[in-house]
């Protein structure tokens, strides 16, 4: 068995209804046809996720694993993933972090962690030095996420322990609750923090004083310095260490991409009062992941008032979900909401849209306070949306049912209720309103994990900034229409393009912030760190087949659980209500268009969008299809 540099060598198999711990040698067989992080996952959780097995039980097996770059001096080589069946969807179900803990459990000695069953009670999961143990928790069940963190690093009179942990959103299987990092990094979607409550896993603890050997050392710091140099100097880098993601605020807004009062619009009329300058105020600096040279994280402080808090502020999407989608404007009230949904371990997109849609509902008379226990929605209500967070994540009275997130209240609510459910396949869509930018449209239909932009993470489309790379990254015969935001033309293509390019850096454990937007790094600088790092020798085409691959059996594996073409589908709000104003006004998706050149390019069935026997020959997915379509 050939083996790699880059990697720890070794995975981790937990089964928690026997308390037992397993280890064995990473398949780097594997690693040769899926890289590592969210693309190994894939494989080994379609082999190991048995179909219809509910979400929450303990039948659904959950991974965690680092990438073939993290940890390394690659730019921004922070993440890791989270995997296992999708609460909110029953599909795929993936969820990524930055932060610490991804290095540090490779330095521990581990590239992932593989859990299956439930524990017979609460316990943790820690990992120091290659050993594996499992630790009671009932002494922290009920803890929140940051509470949880300070006891485990004071138990082990450790501080430098890196930790994942849920808060009582996950123990109460909260749908959208969420895996909260010891800095505050958040593995926020697909119910990944249920999926740990459903088990009894409270947290996972590593620490590790180990290396990672790199394949050509004369050649690596050199490299490292080179790709770091590309992502620094890059002309979008200034003001994304200057504001974070909050700048797109702004951006999003200029351009009606902010989704106001449920995907109503595009356009927030208070953007201003949350908007990059107005957050800077509340700023006390940047802060970093590891090896990471964006600095795209926030340290802010509200000094005093109702609101007074200090710690991790919110990113874009966050500011989106708890503010414009519900009409508020009040950024203090934002950034408590926000730490507030860390604490209890909520996905801010998923709280933001359940709120939003029984606001919408509200509005229109198809709920009532006699429905709510006396609550009343309405949009721009600090009050009610503090309030709400709390009664989600500890299913408190109508908090209950929210807890179920937007569509599946929705389906109980019935018919009338539906077509307000901002979802895709069961998931909240994220903070980008697709009338404004036709291929996000499309990402958000297509993506593996339900309505997720990052999949695909189309963004060169945006504006005039990336008019070069635009041309580089999909050749002279798409233009001028591929970077068009409102033509749909050719947006198949881009979406099967960086679909391929994307689940690629997420199995390196490599941030899209530098490798996408900016789009300092690509394949040629993709191809080479994995050469000098991990002695992989590759080129573009089987980078891009690699993709291709992962991309298939997350396809595979939906198609199992019953999905197809016509789940590929956007709220009919978005596809057939024109745009009310803006630079999109007047302006829908143009779903089926787009989506019959993305499967063309996919070399999927048009009719019922499953790959072809042709293309799953092509990938080496033919015994893995067997199971479902052959």
């Amino acid at each position: 068995m050939k083996k790699y540099s880059g990697y720890a060598g070794k995975i981790a198999f937990i089964h928690l209804d026997k308390l037992e711990v397993d280890i064995a040698e990473l398949p780097y067989e594997l690693a040769e046809s899926y890289i590592g992080g969210a693309g190994l996952l894939s494989k080994l959780l379609y082999d190991r996720i048995e179909k219809k097995t509910d979400p929450l039980s303990p039948k659904n097996v959950l991974g965690i694993m680092t990438g073939a770059l993290t940890g390394t001096m690659f730019p921004q080589s922070s993440r890791f993933t989270i995997a296992a069946k999708n609460v909110l969807t029953g599909g795929w179900g993936e969820s990524h972090a930055a932060g610490f803990f991804g290095p540090m459990m490779k330095f521990a000695g581990l590239d992932g962690i593989i859990v299956d069953g439930k524990a017979p009670y609460p316990v943790y999961i820690f990992v120091n030095n290659g050993k594996v143990e499992l630790k009671d928790a009932r002494a922290i069940w009920g803890s929140t996420t940051s509470a949880t963190v300070k006891s485990i690093t004071k138990l082990h009179n450790n501080p430098d322990i890196e930790v994942i942990a849920i808060g009582p959103a996950g123990e109460n299987l909260v749908r959208f609750a969420a895996v909260l990092t010891g800095n505050g990094r958040v593995a926020a979607r697909s119910g990944m923090g249920a999926v740990f409550g459903s088990k009894n896993l409270k947290a996972i603890a590593v620490y590790g004083t180990g290396n990672l050997n790199v394949a050509d050392a004369g050649a690596y710091l050199y490299a490292s310095k080179k790709w770091r140099d590309k992502v620094l100097h890059h002309p979008y880098t200034p003001n994304r260490v200057k504001y974070g993601t909050t700048e797109l605020i702004d951006m999003m807004n200029a351009i009606g991409r902010l989704p106001t009062y449920n995907f109503k619009q595009g356009v927030f009329e208070d953007a201003e009062k949350i908007s990059m300058e107005v957050y800077r105020k509340y700023l006390i600096r940047p802060r970093s992941d590891f090896a990471c040279v964006q600095r795209c994280g926030r340290f802010v402080m509200v000094p005093k008032g109702k609101y007074e808090n200090k710690g991790k502020g919110p990113e874009y999407e966050c500011l989106s979900a708890l503010g414009s989608r519900n009409g508020i404007s009040d950024i203090e009230a934002i950034i408590y909401a926000h730490h507030l949904c860390d604490e209890y371990g909520m996905d801010t997109i998923g709280t933001g849209g359940v709120i939003a849609f029984v606001t919408e509902l509200f509005e229109r008379g198809i709920l009532t306070r006699s429905d709510t226990g006396g609550i009343e929605f309405k949009w721009n209500d600090v009050n009610l949306l503090t309030q709400m967070i709390e009664k989600i994540a500890r299913r408190e009275g109508f908090g209950d049912e929210m807890a179920e997130g937007t569509y599946h209240l929705a389906r109980k609510i019935g018919k009338d209720a539906l077509p307000y459910a901002m979802h895709v396949k069961g998931q909240d869509i994220a903070g980008q309103e697709p009338r404004a930018q036709k291929s996000m449209g499309l990402a958000a239909a297509t993506a593996a994990r339900g309505a997720d932009h990052l999949y695909a993470f189309p963004v060169l489309d945006e504006g005039s900034v990336f008019q070069k790379e635009i041309k580089e990254w999909y050749g002279e015969q798409f233009l001028p229409e591929i970077g068009d935001r409102l033509s749909p033309k050719h947006k198949g293509y881009m979406v099967f393009h960086n679909e391929n390019y994307s689940v690629v850096i997420e199995s390196l454990g490599v941030c899209k912030y530098g490798t996408m937007v900016p789009p300092a790094l690509y394949y040629p600088e993709v191809i080479e760190a994995l050469r000098i790092t991990n002695g992989f020798d590759t080129d573009e085409k089987e980078l891009k087949k690699i993709g291709e691959r992962i991309v298939n059996i997350n396809r595979l594996f939906n198609i199992r659980e019953g999905f197809s073409r016509k789940d590929d589908s956007l709220p009919k709000r978005l596809t057939d209500e024109p745009a009310p104003q803006g630079p999109p006004k007047g302006q829908v998706v143009e779903l089926d268009e787009m989506l019959d050149e993305y499967y063309k390019y996919r070399g999927w069935d048009v009719e019922k969008g499953y790959p072809t026997k042709e293309k799953l020959d092509e990938l080496g997915l033919l015994e893995e299809a067997k199971r479902v379509l052959l």
